[in-house]
Formats: C-alpha cells, sequence, structure tokens
C-alpha cells in the first residue's frame, strides 16, 4: 500500500463511524479520489450525454416499438419532456443529445449536437452493422465529446430501438456468454416476440464465426451510439472523469471500452442493475457491483442521473464528515 493508498484509507476510517459501516459508499468516496488523487476530491459538476441511433436490424421485428419512436424521442429530448430530463432537473445534472445517426436527417435543433455517422445502420442480419472505418470514426467521436468540459462525471445514456439486440450480441461476443442468457424482452416483447428476436439474434451471431475483438464485434453488431458510448467513455476515463455507467446498452460498450483499454475501468462505476436479464449477467462478468437496483430498463442514463446525488453524497461524506478527533467522539477499543 503506497503513502496515499494509507493515508486514504486512514481518512475514511478515522470518520465517526465503526470500521466499513458506510459499506459501498466508502468504496464509492475511494474510487474517486484515487481518480482524482487527492484526499478531498471535487464532486459537484455531472453532464449526460444522450446518444441517439436507429438499427437496421429492427426491421426484423425485435422491438415491441417501430423504428420511427428513436427520432420522436430524440424530439422529446429537445423538448425536456423525457425522463432523462425529469431527473437530470431533479438532480443537477447538464444534458445533452447527440445524433449519432437517427434515420431522417439532421434535426436543425440547437439541443441537438449533429454527428451522425448515416441514417441507422445497416441489417445486421444480412452483413456488418457498419463498416470498420465507420467504427472507428464513431468511436473517436464518441472520445472527444466524452474527454470535452470540465465536469468531474459523466454519464451516457442511449436512444435507439433494437439496441438491446445489439447489446446482446456484442456482449455475447466479447464474453462467450450463452446468447439465451443476454436476450430479454427489451422494449416490452410478449413471449413470442422474445422467441422470434432471440432466433433472430443466433442467425446474426453465427453470421461472423469465431473470435472477434471489441472493434468488430462493435461494427458487426453495434448501433453508432453504442460505439459512439464505447468512445466516450474512453475519452472521459482518459481525462479522469468518473464515468457513470448506466444500464444494459452502457454496460455493453462499458464491456467494450475496457476490452480495449483495462485501465478504463478504474473512471467507472455501475449506477444499477436493470430488469434486463441480461444486464445483472454482463455485470457479474465484468465484477461489478452496482449503486442501485429499482427494476428500470428504459435506458437514457435515467439510472446514472439518478445514482449522482449518492455519489456526490459519498464525497460529501469523505471531504465534511467530522473525525473521532475533531467531534471529541470516543473511538473503537
Amino acid at each position: 500500500m503506497n503513502d496515499f493508498e494509507r493515508r486514504l484509507q486512514a481518512r475514511i476510517d478515522g470518520k465517526t463511524k465503526p470500521l466499513g459501516a458506510l459499506g459501498q459508499v466508502e468504496l464509492l468516496a475511494a474510487k474517486v479520489a484515487r481518480l482524482q488523487g487527492r484526499l478531498d476530491p471535487d464532486m459537484t459538476r455531472a453532464r449526460l450525454v444522450i446518444f441517439a441511433g436507429d438499427h437496421g436490424l429492427a426491421q426484423e421485428g425485435v422491438s415491441a416499438y417501430p423504428p420511427d419512436v428513436t427520432r420522436q424521442m430524440v424530439l422529446n429530448f429537445a423538448a425536456g419532456g423525457a425522463a432523462a430530463n425529469v431527473f437530470c432537473r431533479a438532480n443537477g445534472l447538464d444534458l445533452a443529445v447527440v445524433n449519432a445517426g437517427v434515420k431522417g436527417g439532421p434535426f436543425d435543433l440547437p439541443q441537438v449536437i449533429e454527428a451522425a455517422m448515416g441514417e441507422g445502420t445497416a441489417n445486421s442480419l444480412h452483413g456488418p452493422a457498419m463498416s470498420a472505418a465507420t467504427c472507428q470514426a464513431a468511436v473517436e467521436t464518441g472520445y472527444r465529446l466524452g474527454a470535452e468540459g470540465d465536469w468531474h462525471a459523466v454519464a451516457f445514456g442511449e436512444m435507439g430501438i433494437g439496441n438491446s439486440s445489439a447489446a446482446a450480441l456484442v456482449a455475447h461476443r466479447l464474453t462467450d456468454v450463452p446468447l439465451q442468457l443476454l436476450v430479454g424482452r427489451g422494449t416490452g416483447l410478449d413471449d413470442d416476440g422474445l422467441i422470434q428476436k432471440h432466433n433472430i439474434l443466433a442467425q446474426v451471431s453465427a453470421r461472423v464465426p469465431g473470435a472477434l475483438g471489441p472493434m468488430g464485434a462493435l461494427a458487426e453488431f453495434g448501433g453508432f451510439e453504442i460505439a459512439m458510448m464505447t468512445g466516450a467513455m474512453l475519452g472521459a476515463a482518459e481525462a479522469r472523469k468518473l464515468v457513470m455507467v448506466d444500464g444494459y446498452i452502457a454496460t455493453a460498450a462499458a464491456l467494450a471500452a475496457v476490452t480495449i483499454t483495462p485501465a478504463a475501468r478504474d473512471a467507472m462505476v455501475f449506477c444499477h442493475v436493470s430488469g434486463e436479464p441480461g444486464h445483472r449477467v454482463v455485470l457479474d462478468t465484468m465484477g461489478a457491483k452496482p449503486l442501485l437496483q429499482l427494476g428500470m430498463r428504459l435506458g437514457e442514463g435515467t439510472g446514472a442521473a439518478l445514482a449522482w446525488p449518492l455519489i456526490r453524497a459519498s464525497v460529501a461524506m469523505l471531504n465534511e464528515m467530522a473525525s473521532f478527533e475533531e467531534a471529541g467522539v470516543s473511538g473503537a477499543t
């Protein structure tokens, strides 16, 4: 244990509480301190970036909602009416929306950052979702967006009809976890729809035999928004921002990011476990302990926005909670 680690642990253990009594809150505070390299870290400014993109695979009926909903929801974000907007306002996060590749062209709205890689990916049942060059461009664009600004913490949400299918395929090929454990109802498929979804995704995966690296998996099966989230997480981690990982799709992007750059894991906090069954499987595979369990499966970065007050509180504990000596309280004997 180096000197910083000894001082950090002594600072946490010296607070007016039994050793370890704040559990995961103590671990969270320590992670932030290590990331910023200071015993009195600052955690007051956060941003949520929502990446939106359409998926060609949605043509195969893998979602209960039509592809038009992606564009409609971007307009809802821009108007301030989505759950992500509400939670950001309630908890003091800045919000940005990125058109990573939505059908219908540019939005021509000041609230939407235009960074489209195309009008939706190709149908991955018949070929790669995107070219290797486009995938690289999407990751690089996300990297720049993740690294920019002076936010202490950043979260990355997504909107894209069909993207739980893309996430399941990427996770399957990067972990070797059986596909049936990773495929869920997404936007609310019934039993027949779930069977159809699984069958289609099995065909998609079988189209590309052999091992795939993270960039290959993203190009073959991913979405523009997932590739941009992957890059954004890498950019934010490199800039030593705390990366607040949201739900299933965001965790698939985090998996790709840490497969590319393992050190990025040190910047990540996994904010919640969703109601999508594959999410817990991927979290367990990554050895991640989520902060919240609320049964949510909305995406949009909503779980991360709800975890932000907990993250701020953990740092406030480190900075403001009295020590036994300061409070004149007797420690354990």
